[in-house]
Parts: structure tokens; sequence; C-alpha cells
């Protein structure tokens, strides 16, 4: 006889083997025990996890001659049809391949038939999400209203695409993933059924990479077996998987936690050189300090998901800050999602191991110590709180020193700004004066009234910059916005991003864009007035060259009279006047 895969060799043959749904194997045992057994049932639940293997003992247990507390003997003859699936009466199809309308109304006549052997016709169908529409409404009515003696049982791994009509008149059963625990109990049942020798950090890793189904365990214990002449080894589970290491692992987060990067990228590239999967490599990274996080509040091995308790976890243990371990799983998350559309992991994977090593765990401030998050929206969060609090105590500092609010105002400020690690920003007065020169009321009232939306569009790290602005002037095609502190308004003047979103939502509700120029709240005034001065001087120097324009004009016209007089009376009768 050919040789068989071991998932097809162990499959379940009573509820008690299904392991990791006691929940769902108890409900049918008791179901069938008081004959309490329903028409159409659903088993949903993600791929490997026992939903066709309890359906077959399911329809075993409905015709055993010889059933015992909801359980098939497995001995009779119609136990042993049903495990070879050679009775009729038991029908499986697979609603991938038979997903149109003619193949349910090819089952809904047939089921009007009695069974020919068995006491029940019981019909399995796997995938059912897979059926189209038309099918669906075609076996609606077979379901509420089944002839006698017919149950069945649909299977799917996305109940979601389920109709509720469906689901409604069904019994639902949710399969849930598999424990390691007990994947590792099953595997080391049929390892010792098979008297073959294993290594049980072997079999934890096999767990591991199963992901929660019995046939991908099954499936990789398989290779393991073939791959390494008989016996389950832990470096040979680690290379038909992919995954690393429990002391490569340790060493890759202690080089981040010591930032010493060159370390960092020689471990990685030691990985992907013995063939470490990428993706998995990034997962092993997520899971592993999700187990440090765990096990330093807990203390509880049970549960941890890919480490073990040894005396090089426990150092770990002691050494790792949470707040750099939150960086790490959130740089490698970030991580994940790139390498989804890209073809050069490996690139991203080093740029990560580099981010990892220079991300400090805590940032030193005179109020409290605050954990620096590499991303762009909360480091310049607490940046910018980092300055405001500066700020803040300076302001306090004046006071407390005897500045009165006069002296508060006048421009001495300037000093004591820059003693607090700011700089006095300059406005760009040509781009102001211009949009004032066509700024209208108008056009500033419509822009106050759209202003607090146009915040809350915006992208966090942009609302934390504009939630202290204020309009105070408003032109077809710009507006002048006064901020309460230099710091942010050096930073909305030099954000192109942020400019352009502003202008791009002002196009989207008012239908123009409008140029943002910014303008720190204190030097508000002495700008616009600045602008009233340069128009008055403008004014009277427009009046006073129309003036020397004029003058030359009369000057000659004095000269014609003067002129025509002399002829007309002789010049000693004439005399000039101004």
């Amino acid at each position: 006889m050919s040789y068989q895969a071991l998932y097809r060799v162990w499959r379940p043959q009573q509820f008690k083997d299904i392991a990791g749904q006691e929940a769902v194997t108890r409900t049918l045992r008791n179901a069938l025990s008081h004959g309490n057994t329903s028409h159409a049932y659903l088993f949903s639940g993600p791929r490997g996890t026992g939903k066709t293997s309890a359906a077959k003992i399911f329809a075993k247990a409905m015709n055993c001659k010889n059933p015992k507390d909801g359980e098939p003997c497995n001995e009779c003859n119609l136990c042993q049809s049903i495990t070879q699936g050679k009775l009729g009466d038991v029908i499986e199809i697979d609603a991938a391949s038979n997903n149109g309308v003619e193949e349910i109304r090819d089952i809904r006549e047939k089921a009007n038939y009695a069974p020919t052997e068995a006491e029940y016709k019981v019909y399995i169908i796997d995938e059912v999400h897979m059926l189209s529409m038309g099918a669906f409404n075609a076996l609606l009515k077979t379901l509420e209203e089944p002839p006698m003696n017919v149950v069945f049982i649909l299977a799917t791994t996305e109940p979601h695409k389920i109709p509720l009509t469906i689901i409604s008149r069904t019994q639902r059963f949710d399969f849930r993933r598999i424990s390691a625990q007990d994947i590792i109990k099953r595997m080391t049942y049929i390892l010792n059924e098979k008297n073959i020798e294993f290594d049980p950090d072997a079999l934890m890793s096999i767990a591991k990479a199963a992901e929660g189904g019995m046939r991908d365990a099954l499936s990789i214990l398989d290779q393991v077996i073939s791959f390494s002449d008989g016996a389950v080894t832990l470096d040979d589970t680690l290379r038909i998987t992919g995954s690393v290491t429990q002391e490569l692992m340790i060493d890759y987060i202690s080089a981040a936690l010591n930032h010493n990067t060159e370390k960092g990228l020689e471990l990685l590239h030691q990985m992907m050189q013995e063939g470490k999967d990428a993706n998995r490599l990034v997962g092993d990274v997520i899971l592993f300090s999700r187990d440090i996080l765990i096990y330093q509040k807990t203390k509880d091995e049970n549960l941890l998901k890919m480490s073990k308790v040894d005396d090089r976890f426990n150092t770990l243990i002691a050494e790792a800050q949470p707040e750099k371990i939150y960086d790490i799983i959130e740089i490698m998350n970030q991580t994940q999602q790139e390498m989804r559309i890209s073809t050069h992991a490996e690139v991203y994977l080093e740029v990560a191991t580099v981010r990892l090593a220079q991300v400090k765990p805590e940032i030193a401030t005179d109020s409290a110590p605050t954990t620096t998050r590499d991303t762009d929206e909360s480091q310049e969060l607490r940046t910018l709180k980092n300055r405001l609090n500066q700020m803040q105590k300076v302001i306090e500092q004046m006071q407390q020193n005897g500045v009165n609010n006069e002296a508060t105002k006048t421009p001495k400020r300037k000093p004591a700004r820059k003693n607090a690690g700011q700089t006095v920003f300059k406005v760009n007065r040509h781009q102001v004066f211009g949009i004032l020169e066509h700024a209208t009321r108008n056009d500033l009232a419509k822009l106050k009234d759209l202003w607090p939306d146009l915040i809350n569009a915006l992208s966090t790290s942009q609302k934390a910059i504009m939630n202290t602005s204020k309009p105070v002037a408003a032109s077809p095609n710009g507006l002048v916005v006064t901020f309460d502190y230099d710091i942010l308004c050096e930073r909305a003047a030099n954000d192109t991003i942020l400019i352009d979103a502003v202008g791009d939502y002002l196009e989207k509700v008012i239908g123009h864009r409008a140029d943002m120029a910014t303008v720190p709240s204190n030097q508000w005034l002495e700008v616009r007035q600045a602008f009233i001065d340069q128009m008055k001087n403008d004014g009277q120097e427009e009046t006073d060259n129309q003036e020397k324009e004029q003058a030359p004009k009369e000057t000659e016209e004095v000269d014609a009279v003067v002129s025509e007089a002399v002829n007309l009376f002789g010049k000693e009768n004439v005399t000039i006047t101004d």
C-alpha cells in the first residue's frame, strides 16, 4: 500500500480524538445521546481544526448500530463504510468546485429519496461559503423544510460570507485554534505509537509554526520525519519551518536593547543566510517580544507562545525595559506591513534592525522621563510637549524674578525665549503684506467658520501643530494665521505637507486654494502696523509724484502767459507776482 500522510492516517475517528474542541464535541455527544439532533449544522473555524473530521464522526454516530455516550463504535459495517467513504447515504461535496445552482438543485432532488442503508442521509458540504448566491437561494428552502431523515452539515473557514438566512436555519459551532499544548499532546501520542524518538523542543517549534492548525502541525511533522531519517530534532525542525532558535533571538533582542547596530545586522545576515523566512522572522520577533512583556508581568510560563524559560531568558527579562519592548513590537509590526507590498524583504529588515538599535528607551525632561516611540506622529507630539513645558517654566521664572506685565510685553522677552532653547521666528513680511493688500472681512469670516472643521480633518501630528492657530486675515488666494508659540509657527511654515493639506481642504470646501502665511501672535500687531505704515508711505509717495509731475506743467503755463503779456503791453509795463 502506498504511503499516506500523517494527517490522513491519524484523522480522528471519535469525538474524544479531536484536540482542543471540548466545548463542541461535548455538545454534539450530548445531543446524540439524548436524541436532540438538528436537521442542519454549521461548523466554522480556521483550517485544520477538525471541522470535516467532526462532521464525519457525527454522521457515523447518527447511523452507528452500537453507539456509546454519543460516540460511534467504529466496528460495525456502517461505521467502517463511512470511514472508508463508501456509504452512499453520507455524501461529501466540495462547494469550491460544485458551487452552481444546478448542483444544489440536484442535491435538493436527491434529498427527497429515503436513505438506502443507513438511518439518516447526511450531506457534508465543505467550504460552503464558495456557493453562488443562486445556489444559496436554492439550498434555502431545503434547509427551512428538510425531508425526513436528512441532515445537512455545512463547513466553512469564512462564515461571514454566508447569508444570514442560511446561518439562522442552522446550529452554529465555532471551532477555535488549537493550543500549542494540545497539538504537542497529539503529536507525542502519534510519535509514541510509531516508536519515533523526538525532542520536546522540536514539537514546541512545530506547534508554534502550525499556528493553531492540527493538520498543518502533522504535515510539518511528516516533513521533519522524512528529513531527519526517522528522528525529530530541534535543528531539523528549525530548518523545515524557517524559525529561529531562542539563543539567536535573545542575541538579536539584546543587540537592540544595547544599541549595538553592528551586532544586530550581523545576526540578521546570519539568519538570512541560513535560509530563514523573512516574514516568519518578523513574526517570531513580535511573538518573542510579546512573551517578554507577558512573563515580566505574570511569571506564568504557560502563557508563553514563543519562548521557554531558562537562565538567558531570565537575564533578558531583567534587563529589558517594557518601553523599549513596545518600540520593538511597533517597529516590527510596521516592517511587516511594508514587506507585504515589497519584494525586498531583507532591505526592510535591515532598516528595522538599524532603527531598533538607535531608538533610546527614555528621554529625560524637567518633569518626568518620557518614552520615545519611533513614529513620526508620537515623536513630534513629545517634542512639542517638552518644548512647551520648557517655555512655561521660563515664564514662571520670569514672574518670580519680578518681571511685570509691561516688561513681558516688550521685545525684552526675546532673550528669555532664546535661553529656553527657542529661536525668534522671522516673519515673511513680503508674503503677509501681499495677502493683506487684498484681504477682505468676508473672506476672513468664511475662514473662521470652517477653521475648526479644517483642523479636525488634519492628521494627528498636523493637528498638534495647528491646535493653537487662529486666522487673522484672508484674501481670495491667501490667509494669515497666528500661533501662540514661535516653534509651532516655524514648524507650520516649514511643513509643506501641512500647507498642502490646508490648501487641499480649502479647495474642496470653498472652491479655491489659498496660500498660508504664519505669524507668531506676539508679532502680529507689529506686522499689521508695519503694513499700515507702508500703505500710508506708498500713498504719500504717490501724491508727491503726482505734484512733481504737475509742477513743470504749471511753470510752463505761467511762462507762456508772461511772454504773451510782454508782447502785448511791453516789458516795462508788466509786473509779475506769485
